[in-house]
C-alpha cells in the first residue's frame, strides 16, 4: 500500500502482525501498577472498542500483556510501517488543506528525531502524549484524510470522538487533553486514567500538535542566559552555567548556553538521549568522570571557551563536586520533568538509570523516599553555591515545588505573596516583566512546502519586518526588539532545525501580525507555500500557571484559570484552524491549565482577516489580565494597544497609597 493509502485505511480490517519491540528505540519508563483486576479489565475493554468484534479473542492476551509489562496499552501492534516524519503538505490524502496541514504536525511530533519515546507516542516531558495508543493515531489520521472544510474533528485526550458538521469559518480540529474535574487532579488520578485509556497527559505542544522540536525552547532558554547574565552584570563570555536535563524540550539548554556564549555543563543520567544529543549536535563533549569534568570545566574557563558539557551521571554529584572544587557557578537551574517525578521525571541519587527505572515500577514508595532524599541534597548542594554568589533560578519545572514538599530547604524566610521560595523562577525575573508583560511571547511557524529554502525565505522576512518595526519601537521594548533580531539572524548557522522547517522568534501582536501578513502576502505572489502559524503554549495569554507563566501575577489571582479558557475560546472564533485546552502543561497535572492553536495561511484575503483577528486577541487577553494585575510593562503595552487600535477598550486599574493601607 501507498503512505496515501495506509493513512485513509484508518484501523486495518486484518490485524497487522505483531511488532517487534525495538530495544535501540528511547522508550518510556514503565508505569507503576495502580489498577485492580476489575480495572484492568476495564482498561481492555477500553482498548477492545477500537476493533471489531473476530478481533479481541486475539487482541485480548496481546493487551493483557502490554498493560501489565509497561502500565499502558500503547497497541505496538497498529504501529505503521512507514517512516514517521513530516511530509511536504502535497503529500497528504485529503479534502481540506487545512486537514493536511494539521496531519503534517502530528507526524513532526511523532518523528524520530523530534519525539522522546516515539513508539509510546510521547513527545517531550516524559509523558507529554499525541496519543494514547496507536488505534487513536489511525483513526485521527483517517478522519483528517477524509473531512471537508465544513467539518470539525473533535479530540478527547487523543481519542477522535469524530467529524462534526461545521462550518469554513469554524476550527478544523479542538483538542482537549486531560481536562478532568478539579478534584482529580492528583499526580495518581491521571495515572489511573491513563492506564484507563479515558485520559492523557498532553503537555502544552505535544498533544495540541505544535512542537517543533528543541528549538523553541532554545530561544526561550537562550533569551533567559543572556538576561541571567545581564542580572549579575557579567558577560557571558568566561561564564559558567549548570544545570540538568537533556530529553525533550531540556534538552536545548546546552545548544542555548553555546548561543549565548558561555560554558554549559548539564547532567543526564540517560545515556540513549545524551547520545542522541550529541550526534545532533546539541552538546560537544560527553563526560562521564567527575574528576575529569572538573579538570575539563576549569580547563575552559581559563580559556574562555564556549563549549557545551554533558556530564552523564546525577547533577547533584556535579554541584556538590563543583562546591568541594571551588569552581564558580554564575548561573544554575534545573530542566528535570519534576512535574513527572514520580514516573521518570526525576532520579535519584545513588541508583543507576536501570535500577531507577525498575525500582519506579516495582517499588514507587521506595522511589519517592529516594527522589525526596535526593531533592534534599541537591537543593542543599546549590544553597552552598548561591552563599558564594550564584545566580540560581527556577526554570518552570516544578523545582521548587517539589523541593518544597520534600522538605527541602527552599523556602522563604520572609517570604511575601508570590515570593513563598528563596530563589525565584525565571518568569519573575526575566521572562514575566521583560517579555510577557509587553506581550513579546514564542510565535512560531512552519513551512508545509518542506522546503528549506522556504525557511530561509521566511527568515528574511520576519527579519525585515523587525527591522523596521525597530526603527520606530519605544525605548522600553528595544532590547526585545534587538534581541530576536539578532536570534533570527543567526537562526541558519546555528542550525535549530530538528524535524519540519520551522522557526521561532519573541514578538508582540504587533510583530506576530506584521511578519504573518507579510507571509500571507509572499504566498500569495507564489514566493513561498503555505505556512503553519502558532505558539508555545508557554506564552503571554495562552496559559495559567502560578509557579510559571503567571507567576509574577501578584494580586492574587494567579491560581485562577480564566485567562486561558477565555484565551481558547476566543481563539476559535476569530479564525484558528485548530485549538487546544489542556490540564498540566510543564508543571504538573493539576497545575496549570494551557491552550494552544494552529493556523494556516493559504495566501487568502481570508486568511489575511483572520489572523489580524485572531493574533491581535490572542495577545492582549494576557496583556490585559496581566495589567489589571497592576504590572507596569502590561499597563503600558496595554496602553499602546488602544492606541492602535480604537474598538479595544480595556480596563485599567487605580493604584492605592500604601501609606493608607
Amino acid at each position: 500500500m501507498t503512505f496515501q493509502e495506509q493513512i485513509l485505511e484508518g484501523i486495518p480490517s486484518v490485524l497487522p502482525q505483531p511488532k517487534t519491540y525495538e530495544t535501540a528505540i528511547n522508550h518510556a519508563p514503565k508505569r507503576k501498577e495502580i489498577l485492580s483486576a476489575e480495572e484492568k479489565k476495564l482498561a481492555l475493554k477500553n482498548a477492545l472498542r477500537y476493533f471489531d468484534a473476530k478481533h479481541h479473542a486475539e487482541l485480548i492476551p496481546e493487551f493483557k500483556e502490554e498493560l501489565e509489562k509497561y502500565g499502558r496499552i500503547y497497541m505496538y501492534r497498529l504501529r505503521p510501517d512507514y517512516r514517521m516524519y513530516a511530509r511536504p503538505i502535497s503529500d497528504y490524502p485529503g479534502k481540506s488543506e487545512q486537514a493536511k496541514a494539521i496531519m503534517l504536525m502530528i507526524q513532526n511530533n511523532l518523528d524520530y528525531a523530534v519525539a522522546q519515546h516515539p513508539h509510546e507516542l510521547i513527545t517531550y516531558g516524559g509523558n507529554g502524549a499525541v496519543f494514547q495508543n496507536w488505534a487513536q493515531y489511525r483513526l485521527t489520521m483517517k478522519y483528517l484524510a477524509e473531512m471537508t472544510d465544513e467539518q470539525t474533528l473533535v479530540m478527547y485526550s487523543g481519542h477522535p470522538m469524530g467529524l462534526f458538521p461545521s462550518h469554513k469559518e469554524a476550527p478544523r480540529v479542538v483538542v482537549t487533553n486531560g481536562m478532568v474535574i478539579p478534584n482529580y487532579s492528583k499526580p495518581d488520578d491521571w495515572e489511573k486514567m491513563n492506564a484507563l485509556g479515558v485520559s492523557q497527559y498532553g503537555q502544552m505542544t505535544a498533544g495540541s500538535y505544535m512542537y517543533i522540536g528543541p528549538q523553541g525552547i532554545v530561544h526561550g532558554t537562550t533569551i533567559t542566559v543572556l538576561n541571567g547574565f545581564r542580572k549579575i552584570k557579567k558577560s557571558p563570555t568566561g561564564g559558567l552555567f549548570v544545570t540538568s536535563g537533556l530529553g525533550g524540550m531540556s534538552g536545548a539548554q546546552p545548544k542555548a548556553g553555546t548561543i549565548a556564549g558561555c560554558v554549559t555543563v548539564c547532567a543526564e543520567v540517560n545515556p540513549k538521549i545524551t547520545k542522541i544529543r550529541h550526534e545532533q549536535g546539541w552538546i560537544h563533549e560527553i563526560i562521564e568522570d567527575i574528576n575529569k569534568l572538573v579538570d575539563r570545566v576549569q580547563t575552559a574557563l581559563a580559556n574562555k571557551e564556549v563549549v557545551s558539557i554533558a556530564y552523564l551521571g546525577n547533577v547533584v554529584d556535579v554541584w556538590e563536586k563543583f562546591d568541594e572544587a571551588n569552581i564558580p557557578i554564575d548561573l544554575g537551574s534545573d530542566q528535570t520533568s519534576l512535574h513527572n517525578p514520580w514516573a521518570g521525571g526525576y532520579y535519584p541519587i545513588g541508583y543507576t538509570f536501570e535500577e531507577s527505572n525498575e525500582m519506579m515500577a516495582t517499588d514507587p514508595e521506595k522511589f519517592k523516599e529516594a527522589v525526596q532524599s535526593t531533592l534534599r541534597r541537591h537543593a542543599a548542594a546549590i544553597n552552598k553555591h548561591t552563599a558564594k554568589g550564584t545566580y540560581f533560578f527556577d526554570y518552570g519545572n516544578a523545582f521548587l515545588l517539589e523541593s518544597s514538599r520534600a522538605g527541602a530547604n527552599v523556602m522563604n524566610e520572609l517570604p511575601t505573596l508570590g515570593r513563598e521560595f528563596k530563589y525565584q523562577s525565571y518568569v519573575q525575573d526575566i521572562m514575566g516583566p521583560m517579555c510577557f508583560d509587553y506581550g513579546f511571547g514564542p510565535f512560531r511557524w512552519v513551512c508545509a512546502s518542506g522546503k528549506p529554502e522556504d525557511l530561509a525565505k521566511t527568515d528574511a522576512i520576519a527579519c525585515r519586518v523587525l527591522e523596521e518595526m525597530m526603527q520606530s519601537a519605544p525605548e522600553e521594548i528595544q532590547q526585545q526588539m534587538a534581541d530576536n533580531i539578532q536570534w533570527i539572524k543567526g537562526a541558519q548557522e546555528n542550525k535549530l532545525v530538528v524535524g519540519s522547517q520551522a522557526r521561532i522568534l519573541y514578538a508582540d501582536a504587533e510583530g506576530r501580525i506584521k511578519i504573518a501578513q507579510a507571509f500571507n502576502e509572499a504566498i500569495a505572489k507564489g514566493e513561498i507555500g503555505y505556512i503553519i502559524l502558532g505558539r508555545d503554549h508557554h506564552d503571554v495569554s495562552g496559559t495559567d500557571s502560578p509557579y510559571r507563566e503567571t507567576s509574577n501575577i501578584y494580586d492574587g489571582s494567579r491560581f485562577t484559570a480564566d485567562m486561558a479558557i477565555h484565551n481558547v475560546i476566543g481563539d476559535s472564533f476569530r479564525g484558528a484552524t485548530w485549538v487546544s485546552i489542556h490540564n498540566g502543561g510543564g508543571v504538573g497535572w493539576g497545575e496549570v491549565i494551557n491552550g494552544g492553536f494552529g493556523m494556516v495561511l493559504d495566501g487568502t484575503k481570508e486568511a489575511s482577516r483572520r489572523l489580524e483577528s485572531m493574533l491581535f486577541w490572542d495577545v492582549n487577553n494576557g496583556i490585559s489580565r496581566r495589567s489589571w494585575a497592576k504590572n507596569e510593562g502590561a499597563i503600558f503595552a496595554i496602553k499602546r494597544a488602544m492606541e492602535s487600535q480604537p474598538l479595544l477598550k480595556v480596563t485599567l486599574p487605580n493604584f492605592v497609597d500604601e501609606n493608607l493601607l
